[in-house]
């Protein structure tokens, strides 16, 4: 499986009553594959995953997969701190048709890196679908260091790694052991030009729900070895990348899109709306950026 570009993590649009907006869903989903994005992925950190239930996990991932139709790939997330229960989402993902699967490290527990790898081994083993490991240690609490992730690489269906540590040191040591058997996918919208220079591949982009268009262009950019394009097509989605972090993901980006007329509605708690400084922050530096709604 050749898992390549900009790839969006999509924020669960929500009515007033706080249930799954489906017609939102499909909207937003359409919208970036008229933009040309290579992926989705549902019921990710900005998806409000750890808020879902699993029913309705399963729910926003097959709405998700529908509305794809093949049109692109979709990377259904199955994470969980409990293997077991992540086996079980993997399971239903490969049933529905999704091409792989997200699998966030287990967070609050702390594993070791014995831990870490006999974890995904076991989703490994159970489910013959396409992984990518995602390491997130700013909201897991453990990083996997590179030798954990070189080990995980012999395994067949272990296809990419989603780096959202900030370290590009370490980013390029992972290129360094695994080579071309593992695609390195940046999980952090402001570092994904230098990860493509560390050899990565693409992104799992939160900047993709709004501008979805630029962020493929940058990749397919650098990857046509057009460095200059890629770097102005960076810069110019700088601020909004940071802007899209003045909080906690994914405040400001449901913020953003319920500003441009996308589908996003209310933030479940603990999450709560953006304060109106940093709101108004937030959609100065939208409108100083051009970006425009759907």
């Amino acid at each position: 499986m050749e898992i390549q570009g900009c790839y969006v993590a999509l924020v669960t649009p929500f009515l007033d009553d706080g249930s799954v907006d489906e017609e939102g869903l499909r909207k937003n989903i359409g919208f970036l594959i008229r933009k040309g994005v290579a992926g989705i992925v549902p019921c990710g950190t900005t998806g409000e995953s750890a808020t879902l239930s699993w029913d309705e996990h399963n729910h926003v991932v097959d709405i998700a997969i529908d509305e794809a139709g093949k049109r692109v790939q979709v990377i259904s997330g199955a994470g969980s701190n409990n293997t077991a229960e992540s086996i079980k989402a993997a399971r239903h993902a490969r049933e529905q048709g999704a091409d792989a699967i997200l699998c966030i490290t287990p967070y609050y527990n702390k594993p070791t890196q014995e831990g870490i790898f006999r974890h995904f081994k076991m989703i490994a083993d159970e489910v013959d679908i396409g992984i990518v490991v995602y390491n997130v240690p700013g909201r897991t609490g453990t990083n996997i260091v590179p030798e954990t992730i070189e080990r995980l690489c012999e395994l067949s269906n272990i296809v990419a790694v989603k780096e959202a540590s900030g370290n590009v040191g370490q980013i390029s040591e992972i290129h360094r052991r695994c080579g071309d058997r593992l695609t390195i996918l940046s999980g952090d919208d402001a570092l994904t030009l230098p990860i493509l220079a560390c050899g990565g591949k693409g992104v799992i982009s939160v900047v993709g729900n709004i501008l979805p268009d630029t962020m493929a262009e940058m990749i397919a950019l650098y990857l046509q070895s057009d460095t200059a394009g890629a770097l102005r097509v960076h810069e110019e989605l700088l601020p909004v990348c940071k802007a899209l972090f003045f909080e906690s993901n994914p405040i400001p980006v449901k913020t953003a899109m319920e500003h441009l007329g996308h589908a996003a509605g209310p933030l479940r708690l603990p999450l709560t709306p953006m304060s109106e400084s940093n709101k108004q922050k937030l959609l100065a530096v939208i409108q100083k950026s051009g970006v425009s709604g759907p």
